[in-house]
């Protein structure tokens, strides 16, 4: 039996998309369940869409995801060069489309741009741009006329005019198309570059692919592909296409959305862990129940076969859920190195940042939701009075003066500030008074922190306050309820 070899051949034009990480991890996960070969390849054949330091971040998101490729231009294992643009200097693509031109299955187009826009043919009832084979005809004494003179021209695939090309989709069962439907598509451009369509086919045989994976939109283009295996006499590989991303409203997930790609979602302070996570999810579902898995553990349970046909919602609000349970099983060391830079900005240069990453640690669901979290410990914003009533500890406006009054001159004499000492100070206090405990430390939050929410308890905010600043807070405190 062949071993499972699969591959991920991104175009280097930015920052990698959703979409593209999803078929890369898909790529990768199906190799690897099967203890198969994973590839990578660069398709650079568009030039007018290559931009200048894409393919370093192709290097870098697959690195950083743990999408390890056993192969590619930086791993040659034969199949080099794994460049798309290596290989046209090369000549490999144009070898291959002469060879087809020798078989009378391709042919030179010398057509020029204002012939080609006056093309239309009616096909099921719609008119649609079409070529018409025109250069088929071509003599080969005006072939080699049109060469020798410099004339610029394309190479197409001669697809057939009548009967039906269809394949069989892993995912979406057997496709059947009409072969007047399909074009005489272009193999080599104008500029001498392969089209993405001829260039994969080549590449995908020569470099010994089993299984393609890439997005449902390439389903149409499918039955091109396999004529040209066919043609060549080349065995087809397996194709799993996956499912439309959209977004919550159902439109396709764009740029626009603003979490279109991995870079935006890490700078947006998503875990590259959840974030892998959460896009294996997007078009596929385990067994059971079970929703958060590492990448060994995904690589163990991944079925091509459970990927679904039907669009994919990318929920925001599952990936911050997902988000946060990540950042709550962080190790304490890695969480605060990523979330001092959000501390900072929101700490006096005092406060104890380590114990206030602590208090966030199992409230967010991403980091820069820190900086409006803590902003109180360094300025107490203005609040109402009106924030000291709570049911649920049976606190008035009344009940917190008193309490504040009370717990003032108590806290001055008080020397050991930690959480601890606070705590058994202020329990102390209660059980004297008769008072649940919350009944203190409600209004003594909010005193601190000018804050019904926050993610610490009251002694928890004063240790990292400190014991003047907290006493001028609780003293502020006074005033605005005796006002």
């Amino acid at each position: 039996m062949t071993a499972v070899k699969t591959r991920f051949a991104p175009s280097p034009t930015g920052r990698m998309h959703v979409g593209n990480l999803r078929t890369a991890l898909y790529a990768y996960l199906i190799a690897k369940h099967e203890g198969g070969s994973f590839m990578l390849r660069i398709e650079d054949t568009d030039q007018e869409r290559y931009m200048e330091g894409a393919v370093d971040i192709i290097y870098r998101t697959l690195a950083e995801t743990g999408l390890v490729h056993d192969e590619g231009p930086d791993k040659d294992m034969g199949c080099g060069p794994y460049v798309q643009s290596e290989r046209n200097a090369a000549g490999i693509y144009m070898k291959y489309a002469k060879q087809l031109i020798d078989q009378g299955d391709a042919y030179y187009c010398f057509c020029d741009k204002e012939r080609l826009e006056g093309l239309h043919r009616t096909v099921g009832g719609k008119d649609i741009a079409m070529y018409d084979k025109h250069c088929l005809s071509l003599s080969k004494e005006e072939i080699e006329a049109n060469l020798a003179a410099g004339k610029p021209y394309v190479i197409r695939v001669n697809m057939p005019v009548e009967g039906t090309t269809y394949f069989d989709d892993e995912i979406y069962g057997r496709i059947e198309v009409e072969n007047a439907e399909l074009e005489d598509m272009i193999l080599i451009k104008s500029d001498g570059y392969p089209t993405y369509n001829f260039a994969n086919v080549v590449d995908d045989h020569l470099m010994g692919i089993t299984h393609v994976v890439r997005g449902n939109e390439y389903l149409s283009s499918t039955p091109k592909y396999n004529y040209l295996y066919k043609c060549f006499g080349w065995e087809i590989p397996k194709y799993i296409h996956c499912p439309l991303i959209t977004n919550e409203e159902g439109a396709k997930l764009s740029k626009r959305s603003g979490h279109s790609s991995y870079e935006d979602l890490v700078e947006q302070g998503f875990v590259k862990d959840a974030i892998v996570n959460f896009v294996a999810l997007l078009g596929w579902s385990p067994e059971g129940d079970r929703e958060i898995f590492s990448l060994p553990e995904l690589v163990e349970v991944f079925d091509y076969h459970r990927i679904n046909k039907s669009p994919s919602v990318f929920d925001m609000t599952k990936l911050r859920w997902m988000n946060g349970e990540y950042l709550k099983a962080m190790d304490e060391d890695a969480f605060f190195e990523r979330a001092k830079p959000y501390l900072e900005k929101a700490l006096g240069p005092d406060m104890d940042a380590k114990a206030v990453a602590k208090m966030v640690k199992t409230r967010i669901s991403v980091f820069p939701e820190i900086t409006d979290m803590v902003s109180f410990f360094a300025e107490l914003p203005d609040y109402d009075t009106e924030m000291y009533v709570h049911k649920k500890s049976k606190s008035t406006k009344e009940s917190a003066l008193e309490v504040l009054t009370e717990v003032l001159p108590l806290l001055e004499k008080q020397e050991d500030f930690s959480n601890d000492a606070l705590f058994a100070l202020l329990s102390g206090y209660a059980s004297g008074k008769e008072y649940k405990v919350n009944k203190v430390m409600w209004p003594i939050r909010c005193a601190v922190s000018g804050r019904e929410t926050t993610p610490g308890g009251a002694t928890e905010l004063m240790a990292v306050l400190g014991k003047e600043e907290s006493i001028r807070r609780i003293a502020l405190g006074i005033e605005k309820l005796q006002a």
